[in-house]
Protein backbone atom coordinates (compact mmCIF):
# COMPACT_ATOMS: atom_id res chain seq x y z
CA UNK A 1 0.00 0.00 0.00
CA UNK A 2 2.52 2.78 0.82
CA UNK A 3 4.02 2.25 -2.90
CA UNK A 4 1.10 3.56 -4.56
CA UNK A 5 1.13 6.27 -6.39
CA UNK A 6 -1.46 8.52 -8.36
CA UNK A 7 -1.64 9.02 -11.82
CA UNK A 8 -2.90 12.31 -13.56
CA UNK A 9 -5.66 10.26 -14.51
CA UNK A 10 -6.41 9.06 -10.85
CA UNK A 11 -6.72 12.88 -9.31
CA UNK A 12 -9.16 13.42 -12.78
CA UNK A 13 -11.01 10.59 -11.78
CA UNK A 14 -11.49 11.49 -8.40
CA UNK A 15 -11.66 15.32 -8.85
CA UNK A 16 -14.69 13.75 -11.05
CA UNK A 17 -16.41 11.94 -8.57
CA UNK A 18 -16.26 15.01 -6.26
CA UNK A 19 -17.81 16.80 -8.50
CA UNK A 20 -20.53 14.10 -9.33
CA UNK A 21 -21.27 13.65 -5.62
CA UNK A 22 -21.70 17.32 -4.47
CA UNK A 23 -24.01 17.68 -7.33
CA UNK A 24 -27.04 16.58 -4.99
CA UNK A 25 -25.73 17.78 -1.75
CA UNK A 26 -24.83 21.49 -0.24
CA UNK A 27 -22.00 19.15 1.67
CA UNK A 28 -18.38 19.37 0.84
CA UNK A 29 -16.16 16.40 0.21
CA UNK A 30 -12.34 17.11 0.62
CA UNK A 31 -9.94 14.19 -0.42
CA UNK A 32 -5.63 13.92 1.15
CA UNK A 33 -3.23 11.40 0.89
CA UNK A 34 -0.53 11.37 2.56
CA UNK A 35 2.99 9.33 2.12
CA UNK A 36 3.40 8.52 5.79
CA UNK A 37 2.41 10.69 8.82
CA UNK A 38 5.42 10.82 10.87
CA UNK A 39 9.31 9.62 10.21
CA UNK A 40 8.95 7.46 13.06
CA UNK A 41 12.72 8.02 13.81
CA UNK A 42 12.03 8.46 17.68
CA UNK A 43 9.99 5.63 18.23
CA UNK A 44 12.01 3.39 16.22
CA UNK A 45 15.11 4.23 18.05
CA UNK A 46 13.28 3.81 21.73
CA UNK A 47 12.51 0.03 20.30
CA UNK A 48 16.16 -0.38 18.90
CA UNK A 49 17.32 1.06 22.95
CA UNK A 50 15.21 -0.91 24.45
CA UNK A 51 15.83 -4.11 22.83
CA UNK A 52 19.69 -3.57 23.13
CA UNK A 53 19.36 -3.04 27.01
CA UNK A 54 17.39 -6.18 27.26
CA UNK A 55 19.85 -8.35 25.49
CA UNK A 56 22.90 -6.84 27.29
CA UNK A 57 21.18 -8.26 30.74
CA UNK A 58 20.44 -11.25 29.08
CA UNK A 59 24.21 -11.92 27.97
CA UNK A 60 25.55 -10.15 31.71
CA UNK A 61 23.30 -12.93 33.43
CA UNK A 62 23.84 -15.49 31.21
CA UNK A 63 28.50 -14.76 31.46
CA UNK A 64 27.56 -14.20 35.46
CA UNK A 65 25.55 -18.09 35.33
CA UNK A 66 29.06 -19.40 33.21
CA UNK A 67 31.50 -17.92 35.38
CA UNK A 68 32.42 -15.59 32.52
CA UNK A 69 34.02 -12.17 32.94
CA UNK A 70 34.47 -8.78 30.88
CA UNK A 71 35.38 -5.67 32.00
CA UNK A 72 33.26 -2.92 32.27
CA UNK A 73 34.65 -0.36 30.22
CA UNK A 74 34.48 -3.06 27.34
CA UNK A 75 31.17 -4.31 28.58
CA UNK A 76 29.31 -0.79 28.52
CA UNK A 77 31.60 -0.22 25.14
CA UNK A 78 30.18 -2.97 23.53
CA UNK A 79 26.39 -1.69 24.41
CA UNK A 80 27.44 1.81 23.01
CA UNK A 81 28.77 0.74 19.77
CA UNK A 82 25.35 -1.69 18.99
CA UNK A 83 23.18 1.13 19.64
CA UNK A 84 25.27 3.72 17.33
CA UNK A 85 25.18 0.89 14.72
CA UNK A 86 21.66 0.55 15.27
CA UNK A 87 20.60 4.03 15.27
CA UNK A 88 22.35 4.07 11.69
CA UNK A 89 20.85 1.73 10.50
CA UNK A 90 17.01 2.92 11.59
CA UNK A 91 18.17 6.36 10.48
CA UNK A 92 19.10 4.99 7.26
CA UNK A 93 16.48 2.75 6.09
CA UNK A 94 12.94 4.74 6.58
CA UNK A 95 11.16 1.24 6.08
CA UNK A 96 12.81 -0.42 8.92
CA UNK A 97 11.57 2.66 11.18
CA UNK A 98 8.00 2.03 10.38
CA UNK A 99 8.23 -1.46 10.75
CA UNK A 100 9.72 -0.88 14.39
CA UNK A 101 7.15 1.36 15.49
CA UNK A 102 4.41 -0.07 17.69
CA UNK A 103 0.83 -0.10 15.49
CA UNK A 104 -0.73 1.93 18.01
CA UNK A 105 1.77 4.56 17.76
CA UNK A 106 1.08 4.95 13.79
CA UNK A 107 -2.53 4.67 14.27
CA UNK A 108 -2.02 7.80 16.72
CA UNK A 109 0.17 9.64 13.99
CA UNK A 110 -1.72 9.23 11.46
CA UNK A 111 -5.29 9.72 13.15
CA UNK A 112 -3.21 13.49 14.26
CA UNK A 113 -2.76 14.17 11.05
CA UNK A 114 -5.81 13.46 9.41
CA UNK A 115 -7.25 15.51 12.01
CA UNK A 116 -4.14 18.02 11.25
CA UNK A 117 -5.66 18.33 7.19
CA UNK A 118 -9.14 18.39 8.10
CA UNK A 119 -8.38 22.22 10.13
CA UNK A 120 -5.22 23.48 7.60
CA UNK A 121 -7.71 22.63 4.65
CA UNK A 122 -10.56 24.43 6.32
CA UNK A 123 -12.77 21.56 6.03
CA UNK A 124 -14.02 22.74 9.09
CA UNK A 125 -15.25 26.38 8.20
CA UNK A 126 -18.06 25.03 5.59
CA UNK A 127 -21.36 26.91 5.91
CA UNK A 128 -23.77 24.48 7.68
CA UNK A 129 -20.53 22.55 9.06
CA UNK A 130 -20.99 19.92 6.54
CA UNK A 131 -17.75 19.02 5.20
CA UNK A 132 -15.89 15.84 5.30
CA UNK A 133 -12.38 14.47 4.80
CA UNK A 134 -11.60 11.49 3.27
CA UNK A 135 -8.23 10.70 4.68
CA UNK A 136 -5.53 8.00 3.79
CA UNK A 137 -1.97 7.55 5.23
CA UNK A 138 -0.32 5.13 2.99
CA UNK A 139 2.65 3.63 5.36
CA UNK A 140 0.74 3.22 8.44
CA UNK A 141 -2.23 1.34 5.90
CA UNK A 142 -4.73 3.57 7.82
CA UNK A 143 -7.89 5.05 5.94
CA UNK A 144 -10.14 8.07 7.92
CA UNK A 145 -13.69 9.79 7.27
CA UNK A 146 -13.39 13.05 9.54
CA UNK A 147 -17.34 14.59 9.12
CA UNK A 148 -18.27 17.63 10.41
CA UNK A 149 -20.68 18.22 13.53
CA UNK A 150 -23.35 19.24 10.82
CA UNK A 151 -23.63 15.74 9.16
CA UNK A 152 -21.73 13.43 12.21
CA UNK A 153 -24.77 14.12 14.06
CA UNK A 154 -26.97 12.76 11.73
CA UNK A 155 -24.65 9.45 10.51
CA UNK A 156 -24.03 6.45 12.58
CA UNK A 157 -20.38 5.90 13.04
CA UNK A 158 -20.95 2.42 11.70
CA UNK A 159 -21.81 4.20 8.61
CA UNK A 160 -18.58 5.61 8.12
CA UNK A 161 -16.71 2.98 9.12
CA UNK A 162 -18.11 0.91 6.29
CA UNK A 163 -16.79 3.51 4.07
CA UNK A 164 -13.33 3.26 5.21
CA UNK A 165 -13.46 -0.74 5.41
CA UNK A 166 -14.32 -0.35 1.70
CA UNK A 167 -11.34 2.04 0.96
CA UNK A 168 -8.79 0.66 2.98
CA UNK A 169 -10.10 -3.05 0.90
CA UNK A 170 -9.34 -1.22 -1.82
CA UNK A 171 -6.11 0.27 -1.12
CA UNK A 172 -4.58 -3.51 -0.04
CA UNK A 173 -5.19 -4.77 -3.66
CA UNK A 174 -3.69 -1.83 -5.42
CA UNK A 175 -6.70 0.01 -6.18
CA UNK A 176 -6.22 3.20 -4.01
CA UNK A 177 -8.14 5.65 -6.89
CA UNK A 178 -11.07 3.23 -7.18
CA UNK A 179 -11.14 3.05 -3.28
CA UNK A 180 -11.31 7.01 -3.04
CA UNK A 181 -14.20 6.87 -6.05
CA UNK A 182 -16.64 4.41 -4.16
CA UNK A 183 -15.71 6.16 -1.21
CA UNK A 184 -16.56 9.50 -2.60
CA UNK A 185 -19.87 8.47 -3.88
CA UNK A 186 -20.84 7.09 -0.77
CA UNK A 187 -20.59 10.23 1.16
CA UNK A 188 -22.29 11.88 -1.53
CA UNK A 189 -25.48 9.52 -1.30
CA UNK A 190 -25.43 10.31 2.74
CA UNK A 191 -24.72 14.26 2.53
CA UNK A 192 -27.43 14.27 -0.33
CA UNK A 193 -29.60 12.52 1.95
CA UNK A 194 -29.46 14.75 4.59
CA UNK A 195 -28.49 17.99 3.22
CA UNK A 196 -29.84 18.05 -0.44
CA UNK A 197 -28.57 20.28 -3.19
CA UNK A 198 -30.13 23.78 -3.26
CA UNK A 199 -30.46 26.47 -5.92
CA UNK A 200 -27.93 28.92 -4.36
CA UNK A 201 -25.20 26.54 -3.16
CA UNK A 202 -21.63 27.48 -3.49
CA UNK A 203 -18.79 25.31 -3.75
CA UNK A 204 -16.97 25.98 -0.58
CA UNK A 205 -14.14 23.68 -1.17
CA UNK A 206 -11.63 22.87 -4.36
CA UNK A 207 -12.82 19.33 -5.18
CA UNK A 208 -9.58 17.66 -5.89
CA UNK A 209 -7.27 14.93 -4.60
CA UNK A 210 -4.30 16.48 -2.37
CA UNK A 211 -1.16 14.40 -2.09
CA UNK A 212 1.55 15.18 1.07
Amino acid sequence: MARQTMTQEDHDRIAEAIRTAEKNTAGEIYCVVAKASDGYFFSASMVVATSILVISLAVAFVMEAWWLTMRLPVFVGAQLLALAAALALVYALPALRISLAPRRWQYMRAHDNALKQFLARNVHLTAERTGVLIFVSLAERYAEVIADAGIDAKVPQDMWDSIVAGLLDDARRDRLADGFVTAIAAVGVLLAEHFPARPDDVNELDDHLVEI
